[in-house]
Parts: C-alpha cells; structure tokens; sequence
C-alpha cells in the first residue's frame, strides 16, 4: 500500500518533491494510525462488499471500515454479519492464491489485488468474538476492530479489550509467530462525552483504559453525529463541526486529554456528512487564486457544485486542532482529505530545519517568511515528518489543488458527481 499509488512515476515526479513510504500491514503503529486518511465506511449490508473494497482500494482509499452498527438497521444484523464474514473469508482466499502464484515466480503487482487497511465495526464485545471465532485465519485480512460508544463507566470499554486480547490469544496474532497484532479504534460518541456533569470523569475513565492497553489502540475517532445528536442538532453544509460550540468543545477536550504529546495518541476527525448538492445559504469559502494559479477553475465549480468547501476548510480546521485523518461515507471524500494531507514543501522544510537544531533557539524559516522556534516548535515538527512520511511531501510550488487534480483524474471521480 502506498498513498497515491494510482499515480504512474512520471505524474508522480510532477506533484512530489518526495514520494510517500510504502506501507504494509506489520509496518510501525504510529505511522500506520497517520497513514489511516480518510476512513471509508461501507455499511455491512452493501452487496458486493469484496468488489467495494478492491474498487475503493485501487482509488486510493488505504482505510476502509465494514460496519455492523448505526449504518446497520437493527432487523438486518444477522445479515449483515453472514455478510462481513463471508467477505473476510473471500479475501483470504484470494490472499492465500496470490501467494501461492508469487511463490511460483509471478508479479505480485499483478496478482494481488488491492486491499485497504480493513476493519470492522462492532456493536458489542460478544459480536467482537463472534466475528473473529467465524472468519478464522480470515483474520489476517483484518487490520483490527472499530468499537463504537466507547465508555467505561460501567467496565464496557475493558470487556472489548479482555476479548481482544482472548482473541489474539486463541488465533496467536501477537504470538512468537511474527502474526500481526490486531488493533481497535475506540469511537467517543457516548452522551456521557458531551454533556458538561460527566464529561470530566467520563474522559478520566477512557484514558485509563486507553493506557492501559496503549499497544492494542491504533487510533481514537471522534463520533460527531452521535454527540450531536444528544441535542437533536446536525451541522449544514454551510457549517463545520467547528461552529457547532457543544460538540466544538468536546473535540477540544478531547485533544487536551488525549492528544498530549507523552500519550501520542492520533486522533481521527469527525464525518462529514454531505455528498450531494443542495441549496447554498452562505457563501462559498473556497478562495479563487490557488485555482487560478493552478489553471483549474473547473475544479473548484465541481468542488463548490458540491459544496465540499465546506468539507475543505473543515479539514483545514481539524489539522489545526490537532485531529489527523477523517472518518468519510462517500468515495469523493477521500481524495480530497488526502490532498490535503499531504506535507507542502515548505511545511517540510521548516520542520527538518527545527528537528535538526536540537540546542533551541529561534531563526528565520527556509522560505524566510516566519519564525521557527526550535523548542516550542518540535512536537510540532516531529508530527509533520510522520505525516511527510505517510502522505508525502509536495514540490515546491504545488499545492493541494494540483494534488486533488490529479487524483480525481486518475481515479475517474469528479466531485460534483461521484463516479466520472
């Protein structure tokens, strides 16, 4: 896996001063939980599910969600279920016939077919062990579990671990066998999260769990549509979550709990939940001059036809608060989180310049128009170098709207219309 990896090398050479790191499966946590971008969830009762995944896979999405809960309707879980384990078993199969035809001497580029960064999402810990007692060795599809209303007031969250870790006991994941280690995402989403009396002690009992079982937590989600809903309200188009003050202020608690340097954990930003144009109330956000700069008005008619400005500088808001990645439920969303994930040339430069003068101090940046603080300045520039790692680092003078072009190019997606 590898982001943009749809680009052909000589595209790639056009938009990237450095190319992003090839990942697999077993690669380092921590680049893995930066590496997630945009998180596709495809409802378990969506036909076809084996031919979604290749398809979003080859599109560029590196992390994809199966789900069993709210996407699920309560009367069509059973099915949903038969569903996600009769899909892990297929792409096991196909896994295992790969092998064996590298193993005979053929092109694993063209025997493999595209698989994201799988997970599934659970409604309870016994569906948890169900799942994995029926898929099997179909496990070593999986990259781990998403736990939805993640609490632990009552000792919820530390039952999804004990069958967690029941789970990579029974199929050895984490054995001496060098078998991945499966891993979860908790969602915080729980009523007990937003409202003001228990929020405190409610964040207190989540982190000590999350603490306790640092090694099994790739990384936490932010379960916006739940949180608001503990006040009948849901964001427009014309809004970001951000401007939504209940729900803004728990992001915000999150991150200054969660988010702390020494716990290190990636926190992944909130869905949007808008795909299909509807009447614009504001207006647009989305400024002229990089797309006039780049000779692409057209795409930003498609983006605004859309009203993914919007989702633009919602993006632009979770990375400046802290949240990396985004939960996402239509495939156009996911190239635009990933161009704007990856690191600008000038980004780079400034955190190689603070990682490299470790004795503090303060000097103009490479580009000579702000100042790099080394001390203050290093979690910071540590985080922008993972990132680097994963998305890649941008050539001088490209900037997300080039990067976007062309993704939705080689995708064969527009944002006005989904499928080109």
């Amino acid at each position: 896996m590898r982001h943009f990896g749809f680009l052909s090398d000589e595209q790639a050479s056009l938009v990237f001063h450095t190319l992003p790191q090839r990942l697999e499966l077993d690669s380092p946590a921590p680049l893995l939980a930066v590496a997630l971008g945009a998180t596709l969830y495809c409802p378990g009762t969506r036909p076809g599910l084996v031919a979604a995944v290749h398809k979003q896979a080859a599109r560029g999405c590196l992390s994809m969600v199966l789900c069993l809960e709210d996407s699920v309707a309560d009367d069509e879980v059973e099915q949903a279920e038969d569903a996600v384990v009769a899909a892990l078993l297929e792409l096991r199969a196909e896994q295992v016939s790969a092998a064996r035809a590298v193993a005979g001497g053929a092109d694993p580029d063209d025997v493999a077919p595209a698989v994201p960064m799988l997970f599934v999402r659970v409604r309870t810990p016994e569906q948890m062990a169900r799942v994995a007692e029926r898929a099997g060795d179909a496990l070593d599809v999986l990259s781990g579990f998403v736990i939805p209303k993640f609490e632990n007031q009552s000792g919820y969250a530390d039952r999804f671990f004990a069958v967690l870790h029941e789970i990579h006991e029974r199929f050895d994941q984490a054995g001496g066998d060098g078998r991945r280690r499966l891993r979860v995402m908790p969602i915080l989403e729980s009523p007990v999260m937003i409202h003001a009396e228990s929020r405190a002690s409610a964040l207190e009992g989540i982190t000590a769990v999350l603490d306790r079982n640092r090694d099994d937590v790739l990384a936490v989600r932010i379960g916006a549509t739940d949180l608001a809903s503990a006040f009948g309200l849901r964001r427009s188009r014309d809004l970001t979550i951000y401007d939504v003050g209940v729900v803004a202020s728990v992001i915000a608690d999150i991150v200054n709990v969660l988010g702390r340097r020494e716990r290190g954990f990636v926190i992944s930003g909130p869905v949007w939940e808008h795909y299909v144009n509807t009447e614009r109330m504001l207006r647009p956000q989305l400024r002229m001059t990089p797309f006039v700069e780049a000779d692409d008005m057209q795409l930003r008619k498609e983006l605004l036809l859309s009203n993914f400005d919007g989702l633009l500088r919602e993006i632009a808001l979770d990375q400046a608060n802290g949240i990396t990645g985004k939960t996402v439920i239509h495939p156009t969303h996911v190239a635009l989180v990933h161009a704007m994930s990856v690191v600008s040339h000038e980004e780079f430069l400034d955190a190689q310049a603070v990682v490299g003068r470790r004795g503090g101090g303060a000097v103009a940046s490479p580009y000579g128009n702000k100042m790099n603080e080394m001390k203050p300045h290093t979690a910071w520039a540590e985080r922008t170098l993972l990132r680097a790692a994963a998305f890649g680092v941008a050539l001088e003078g490209v900037t997300f709207v080039d990067l976007l072009e062309a993704s939705m190019r080689e995708t064969s997606l527009t944002p006005a219309g989904g499928a080109a």
